[in-house]
């Protein structure tokens, strides 16, 4: 009897070993609450890793009695979430700007001069290069001129790019060497005159004059500044990126180290339209590896709103003699436009006023014709006539936008605008029921890289410091789902690579965070408090705090 009973024993023993570890994983992550962004925006309690991807997500008990797996991990029940993708920033850039002087948040141009007065005593380079100061911070709301720049340097160039890129303070001697005077004029840019004498300010393409000279990143500067970038992000909870400025040499250096394992941050890249990237690519397609995206070519259509540069199609409201100035020539355009369809390259058109918006989403219809699934965006979208906002959904375009614009802006939007445009700017709920599709980003570095900042901005509709009280023209806030959706699965589709990422699924590559404060329930008040605890991509830690 004795026998029969330890033989049932083991047999009940092996019955239910047979019923645990069927299957191994790298990593199980369980008592957890993972949001997985799917089609449903289910939660989920655990998934299981293998060779950097997902083989599974569901409850607790089933995941942990399924797989045996190398590494355990116990959440504690903090909040899971696809990692974020930045639908549109500077990614090099970015890196590039710790070898610059910082010039965010200078109160006025006398701070700005003492920055540079500061960074100019360890500098070694042959010029002065900063970035980030915005007239419109400052009590003389005015651009400045260069004159004392040019006291304090008069042999060293010097150049100072705006918060936005679209307009920069150079000296006397940077425009010596870019052979700009008073008799100076370019396509899409203005030099700005006092007493038939350029002042040092340069709007748009006439930045390029400039720019141009500056001596070429070596290589060992981009690889130094792609990896401070990436270190950044992987910080922020960022592990997808997509690049809106890619020169030709920038990809090559950036598939180099991806390759090598340096750089292990996801890019989808937008590239220059120039001469090298068009021969290189346009014949041969888009280029994707593992790691790289090289899928869309970028234009400008005019510049940027604070520096006037926008293109609207009525006069500036505190500037009756000035509507903008427009960077494309309809023709012109068109004719890439057809080449770009033709060789499955993405356009993603860069469009602050209303009057580039329209230009380019009437060149955009001309050769989409209808629905369609080439995903051309618009970056940015910030101000549109009540009419244009269809031509999305007609012509199944994407807007792009970074929602931290709209609260840096809004001091001063309106005094630009006036009332009645303001009303279809910064609109993102209508932009977002045209197609049911929104991709957020940041422009960073015109913008903080904290991605927290465009949750709290596009759902909250407030600025760092809590304000407006009301919020923004709350009407057009996201919903926090919405907001999630944005930073992940939509800007993945935006990016084609919503098979691949954008959401925790299985078959899907494992790029998640862990936060200390779930987004979804965190009261308002302490979003932006949120700390990621930790970042993987491929299924392997890239950041630990």
């Amino acid at each position: 009897m004795k026998s029969i009973y330890l033989i049932l024993l083991t047999f009940s023993a092996l019955l239910m070993n047979s019923c645990y570890y069927t299957e191994t994983a790298d990593i199980l992550i369980h008592n957890a609450k993972i949001y997985s962004v799917n089609q449903n925006f289910d939660v989920f309690e655990a998934m299981a890793i293998k060779d950097g991807k997902i083989i599974d997500i569901g409850p607790n008990n089933e995941l942990k009695n399924r797989y045996e797996s190398k590494e355990i991990i116990d959440a504690q029940l903090k909040t899971i979430y696809p990692g974020l993708i930045d639908a549109h920033c500077h990614f090099l850039w970015y890196g590039n700007t710790f070898n610059e002087v910082d010039l965010v948040g200078s109160k006025s141009w006398q701070g700005v001069l003492d920055r540079i007065e500061e960074f100019a005593k360890t500098n070694k380079s042959e010029w002065i290069v900063g970035r980030g100061w915005d007239q419109n911070d400052w009590a003389v709301k005015e651009f400045p001129n260069n004159y004392e720049l040019n006291q304090r340097f008069p042999n060293t160039p010097v150049f100072l790019t705006r918060i936005d890129f679209h307009a920069a303070v150079a000296n006397n001697k940077a425009l010596e060497l870019a052979e700009i005077n008073s008799e100076t004029t370019v396509d899409g840019g203005v030099i700005l005159l006092d007493e038939e004498k350029p002042t040092g300010v340069l709007i748009d393409n006439a930045i390029l004059l400039v720019s141009e000279k500056i001596p070429k990143m070596s290589t060992d500067a981009m690889a130094f500044a792609l990896k401070k970038a990436q270190e950044m992000c992987f910080s922020k909870g960022l592990t997808s990126v997509a690049d809106a400025y890619l020169e030709n040499e920038m990809v090559h250096v950036i598939d180099s180290m991806q390759k090598s394992g340096e750089l292990k941050m996801n890019i989808y890249g937008m590239l220059v339209p120039s001469e090298e990237n068009r021969k290189e690519f346009l014949e041969n397609g888009p280029y994707v590896t593992k790691k790289l995206n090289i899928h869309a070519f970028k234009f400008f259509a005019d510049g940027a709103l604070g520096s006037r540069g926008a293109k609207l199609i009525e006069p500036y409201h505190d500037d009756a003699q000035n509507s903008g100035l427009s960077t494309l020539d309809t023709a012109e355009f068109l004719a890439d436009l057809k080449v770009m369809y033709d060789n499955g390259f993405q356009v993603n058109t860069h469009c602050i006023g209303d009057g580039a918006n329209r230009q380019v989403l009437d060149a955009y219809g001309k050769v989409l014709k209808g629905t369609n699934d080439k995903r051309w965006r618009i970056e940015h979208a910030q101000i549109l006539t009540p009419e244009d906002f269809e031509k999305f959904r007609e012509f199944t375009i994407i807007p792009s936008v970074q929602p931290t614009h709209a609260t840096s802006d809004m001091p001063w939007a309106e005094d630009r605008l006036g009332k009645e445009r303001m009303k279809n700017s910064y609109a993102y709920k209508k932009l977002l029921s045209m197609n049911e599709i929104i991709a957020l980003g940041t422009d960073f570095p015109i913008e903080d890289i904290d991605p927290l900042k465009t949750f709290y901005a596009a759902t909250v509709r407030k600025d760092k410091e809590g304000k407006p009280e009301s919020g923004f023209q709350t009407e057009n806030a996201l919903s926090r789902e919405e907001a999630i959706r944005g930073m992940t699965i939509w800007a993945a589709m935006a990016n084609f690579e919503d098979t691949l990422r954008g959401s925790l699924e299985t078959g899907k590559v494992a790029d998640f965070i862990i936060l200390d404060k779930d987004l979804m329930e965190v009261e308002e008040s302490k979003i932006l408090q949120t700390k990621v605890i930790s970042t993987y991509v491929d299924g392997n830690i890239v950041f630990k705090r």
